[in-house]
């Protein structure tokens, strides 16, 4: 088994077949976008493929360590920033296949309209240890 990190992105992303931003939807077009995402992280719980996901709100900040002693430095809010990231989910698939396989059918998710939003996620490999051999 192999983990994935599955990325939506508030923007950044390529523009979806049903690019009417969430801000734009409404609470009932909410609503079942995010019953659909739950129906397909417990649909993927029976098969031990879901591992984790969740969903982020829009503002945030970038910390660094700035030394010993000091306090970290902050700086943000970034809700104008291009790669915001709205939510991810981790899944743990027997292949590549099935990885790009799960992300193509949750980019369907309903939107505005009711209809599929066909969105681009972004698809990241965990990284792994490299195997070593031993004698």
């Amino acid at each position: 088994m192999a983990k994935y990190l599955l990325l939506k992105h508030y923007r950044g992303a390529p523009a979806s077949v049903n690019d009417v931003p969430m801000d734009q939807w409404t609470p009932e077009e909410i609503s079942a976008h995010m019953q659909y995402m739950n129906d397909f992280a417990a649909r993927l719980e029976k098969t031990g493929e879901f591992v984790d996901g969740q969903a982020l709100a829009p503002e945030g900040a970038w910390v660094r360590y700035d030394g010993e002693g000091r306090p970290p430095v902050t700086d943000g809010p970034f809700a104008e920033t291009k790669d915001l990231i709205a939510g991810w989910m981790v899944i743990d698939v027997d292949s590549y296949e099935r990885a790009v396989e799960l992300a193509g059918e949750l980019s369907a998710a309903p939107g505005a309209g009711g209809r599929p939003i066909h969105e681009w996620l972004e698809l990241r490999p965990f990284l792994c240890a490299p195997l070593t051999i031993t004698e």
